[in-house]
């Protein structure tokens, strides 16, 4: 597969003198497969538009290694770009175009070129973005004198745009996309960040990590102007500093950009948000843009993954490691040793999974990840409530941390020793059923008990945090035993996953408007029953009103502290064992087991 690339199986683009449907665009043959449309009813309304294409080879095996590949179809997926000749650069790009004299509509004009660095955008652009005569046709610039943000530039460029007609629509996701390929323009291709990247971990992994995070803020893929506007706060608790966040930073969908997403054809490709497809994907109305997004290959115990930071940034340096192949998450021995390997290789950074469980699990559990970054973790910070020995793993400090969940975390100096031991507690806590406690193994078959794992440095030893979790569910708790109890639903109703497992809490939008709500409620005695936007509170409130003399001063202040006290409740209930003598009695027996 070596001497066979994407741009001899797929153009670029083709060229065409006037708009047709794209079933009327011949596609060019080759010895290797045949190339169509993902959606061939479309009719260009632009000079330049980019479509979905997709190859279909006469023999998988020989192409099933180049960049686009689509191992559960067996297909390559593309895009290329569509030129309307006869639409003028200066026109309204309304779609009407001036007929020409002679035209052949089957057969259009295909340019190649040679392909970039994989699965990055080629640097054609879309008419919205290459028409350099409507962007060139203003007042030279005058001296720039102080910097500016870099979404303040794109805000003034797209605002140019929509009003003269180069970006049609102005929703979120018509922005995003538009500056997303706008900064794609402008960023070093996969090879060059690599390269930097490599070249600044031979000087130390943090200066690695440190130059990819701000390069990551730099072309705007980390969008900080969002992330800035997530509230957070730190609570001190029974059981250390607990981080609250109010996540404002993914935007709400606009109703006009849901219908175009409804009405899209989905390819499948890139199979998730995941996958290293990503890397410089053009995207669409019902997937981001990447065309500015950048992944670092490394290596977790001899197998392929990729480092990349989450666009959303919950906190500092928050990454994403992700396996090369689009597979099933999974909690075994071997992703303990993949931790234990990441925090060796990264020992600034902390690396964890989500359990491999639904209820209990991430929100992708199709493909295999971890999520780490450069935080101390409240979990973290938290110290052994009492020890104990494992037979057969003397070596290693084991023990059951002070924490609303239910932790045994372990201490040693080899990984292989470390992992081993993991994988003992794993596979007995896969097989343990005590009804007494109502743990239970499996119902009908069904398997309930797993672990969210974390590991981390702690000093010069390795630090392996095994957070025992159960996803079964009864017609009291449909939603899981295991999980937010309907009274705290208020403040919390979805799964808590890793993030949340460690002590801080990533709490919905809704919360920053209901918040404020309440809080006027409150300080002019208002009903709180009777406004629909709150009444959902009132009963919490009653709780806890009593025990304050609120003032405007200090009401929020107030009401940050009454959240976090749910979210602390929110993980006692996310606990197996219980923080109370029967529930640590019930632990222990499981310690016992072992």
């Amino acid at each position: 597969t070596s001497t066979v690339q994407v741009s001899s199986l797929i153009p670029n683009n083709v060229t065409i003198d006037q708009p047709v449907p794209l079933s009327e665009i011949s596609l060019p043959k080759n010895d290797y497969g045949t190339l169509s449309w993902v959606d061939d009813s479309s009719v260009p309304s632009a000079r330049t538009q980019v479509y979905d294409v997709v190859f279909h080879p006469y023999n998988t095996a020989d192409l099933a290694q180049i960049s686009g590949w689509d191992g559960k179809s067996d297909v390559i997926y593309s895009t290329v770009t569509v030129v309307v000749s006869s639409i003028n650069k200066d026109s309204d790009h309304s779609g009407s175009t001036e007929q020409s004299d002679e035209v052949d509509n089957t057969e259009a004009e295909v340019t190649e070129t040679p392909e970039t660095d994989e699965n990055t955008e080629s640097s054609e652009v879309t008419e919205e973005i290459s028409d350099n005569e409507k962007m060139n046709n203003t007042p030279e610039n005058p001296e720039i004198t102080e910097s500016r943000a870099v979404c303040e530039i794109l805000e003034d460029m797209m605002t140019y745009a929509h009003e003269n007609g180069i970006m049609k629509e102005d929703t979120i996701t018509a922005k995003d996309l538009f500056d997303t390929k706008i900064m794609g323009c402008i960023t070093p291709p996969p090879s060059v960040v690599r390269a930097e990247f490599a070249k600044r971990y031979a000087e130390s992994p943090k200066e690695a990590t440190n130059y990819y995070y701000q390069f990551s803020q730099a072309t705007n893929y980390i969008r900080k102007d969002r992330i800035a506007k997530d509230e957070k706060w730190v609570t001190d608790t029974e059981y250390g500093p607990i981080d609250i966040t109010i996540n404002l930073s993914k935007p709400e969908k606009d109703p006009r950009d849901i219908a175009k997403a409804g009405q899209a054809k989905k390819s499948g490709y890139p199979a998730c948000l995941l996958c290293k497809e990503n890397e410089g994907y053009a995207g669409h109305f019902s997937h981001p843009a990447r065309q500015n997004h950048r992944v670092i290959p490394i290596k977790l115990d001899g197998q392929n993954y990729y480092l990349q930071y989450s666009p959303y940034v919950y906190y500092n340096e928050h990454c994403i490691i992700f396996n090369e192949q689009h597979i099933p998450m999974k909690i075994d021995y071997a992703v303990f040793r993949k931790l234990l390997d990441f925090v060796r290789q990264y020992p600034h950074y902390m690396a964890g999974s989500n359990a491999d469980l639904p209820i209990v699990g991430g929100s992708i559990l199709s493909h295999d990840h971890f999520q780490g970054g450069g935080y101390v973790f409240a979990m973290a910070k938290a110290d052994y409530e009492r020890k104990f020995v494992i037979p057969g793993f003397e070596s290693i400090t084991a023990g059951i941390v002070k924490w609303p969940m239910s932790v045994i975390r372990l201490q040693g100096d080899d990984m292989e020793v470390m992992a081993k031991a993991a994988d003992h507690i794993l596979t007995s806590w896969r097989a343990y059923t005590d009804a007494d406690a109502f743990i239970f193994s499996e119902t009908d078959g069904v398997p309930h008990n797993t672990i969210t794992p974390i590991a981390r440095m702690h000093g010069d030893k390795l630090e392996l945090d095994l957070v025992l979790r159960n996803n079964i569910t009864t017609e009291e708790c449909p939603w899981g035993v295991y999980h937010p109890s309907a009274d705290l639903h208020h403040i919390k109703k979805e799964n808590i996953g890793l993030i949340e497992v460690m002590g801080l809490a990533v709490l919905p939008a809704r919360l920053k408007g209901e918040m404020a709500e309440l809080s006027k409620a409150i300080l002019a005695g208002e009903d709180i029953r009777k406004n629909p936007l709150i009444e959902k509170h009132a009963d919490w409130v009653d709780a806890w009103i009593g025990n304050y003399e609120i003032t405007a001063e200090n009401i929020t202040e107030i009401l940050h502290d009454e959240i976090s006290k749910v979210f602390v409740k929110v993980l006692e209930c996310a606990g197996v064992y219980k923080r109370t003598e029967e529930g640590q009695a019930a632990f222990m027996r499981f310690v016992d087991s072992l």
